[in-house]
């Protein structure tokens, strides 16, 4: 019997006609489109391409979106699990509320949640006026203290806000689903608490979490609305890559643009395509499956 099949036995008909429309609308709604962007971007050429690439804007702006973007995910890994173990092992008044709010983020529109940051961490804000100079907490950060809104800590803030639910919603099941017995058998072989969490707890839900972490990314790299009302758009400090793409394309610079979205496309791409290589090695280290 061969190892390979490519068309499984099942017992539904079908196979042939909805793996033609599978990639039909995958080619119509993903491929075509950034197939176009290639071409655009190849028809720059080589050294245009390297020119417009290498803009000092162009670069602080991707230097900032990738990199706040990546923060934002570490955190909301971090913190994401901690609301989902919470969530999933605990029983306190106000759950529901707590497990319907992290959906907001889902349901809000991006331009209400900006505005919404950044009322509240502007340096009148309420958050953002303890920060400021005179403030309660501006001691711990010099004389100045410290600027959330229109700086890039208030892209990580927004970005944070946007990219939580994807942690949440895609651990929150795996830890359902896992056996509380586990743990303490894990507890009954002498196991202290730390040893049971990173050698039962996290080898079990590492491949879920890998994949709220790419998805928090993914999602973080792509977003405009809730961001450009709390960084300030400062070019050069807070001025992220999809705002200089709409600037670009407003200034009728569309070679510009091409330019900035091919970066962050192969960017993405090069990125996701490591993360799931991690999660596909980590299935196969703790034996659970491809």
């Amino acid at each position: 019997r061969p190892a390979f099949h490519f068309r499984q036995p099942s017992v539904v008909p079908g196979f042939g006609l909805s793996l033609g429309v599978t990639l039909a609308y995958l080619s119509l709604i993903v491929l075509l489109p950034l197939s176009a962007l290639a071409v655009r971007a190849a028809g720059l050429g080589l050294s245009d391409f390297l020119a417009l690439a290498g803009d000092r804007r162009v670069v602080s702006a991707l230097t900032l979106s990738f990199g706040a973007s990546l923060v934002s995910a570490v955190v909301n890994a971090v913190f994401g699990l901690l609301l989902a173990w919470v969530l999933v092992r605990y029983r306190f008044p106000g759950k529901r509320l707590v497990d319907a709010a992290i959906d907001l983020p889902f349901a809000l529109p991006t331009a209400v949640a900006g505005i919404a940051l950044t009322s509240l961490y502007a340096p009148n804000g309420w958050v953002g006026r303890l920060f400021a100079p005179g403030g309660l907490f501006a001691p711990l950060f010099g004389e100045g203290g410290l600027r959330i809104a229109y700086s890039p800590l208030g892209v990580i803030v927004a970005l944070t806000f946007v990219s939580l639910p994807f942690v949440v919603r895609t651990v929150q099941p795996v830890l359902e689903e896992m056996d509380g017995e586990l743990e303490q058998a894990a507890a009954t072989l002498g196991a202290g608490r730390l040893q049971t969490v990173f050698r039962v707890v996290l080898p079990t839900i590492t491949p879920a979490l890998l994949t709220g972490f790419a998805l928090a990314l993914a999602r973080s790299i792509g977003e405009y609305g809730s961001v450009i009302f709390i960084a300030g758009n400062i070019p050069y400090v807070s001025e992220i890559a999809p705002l200089l793409i709409v600037i670009r394309l407003e200034e009728f610079n569309y070679a510009g643009a091409t330019a900035v979205a091919a970066l962050m496309l192969v960017i993405s791409f090069a990125i996701l395509l490591a993360i799931n290589v991690i999660q596909t090695w980590s299935r196969r280290r703790y034996g659970l499956g491809a």
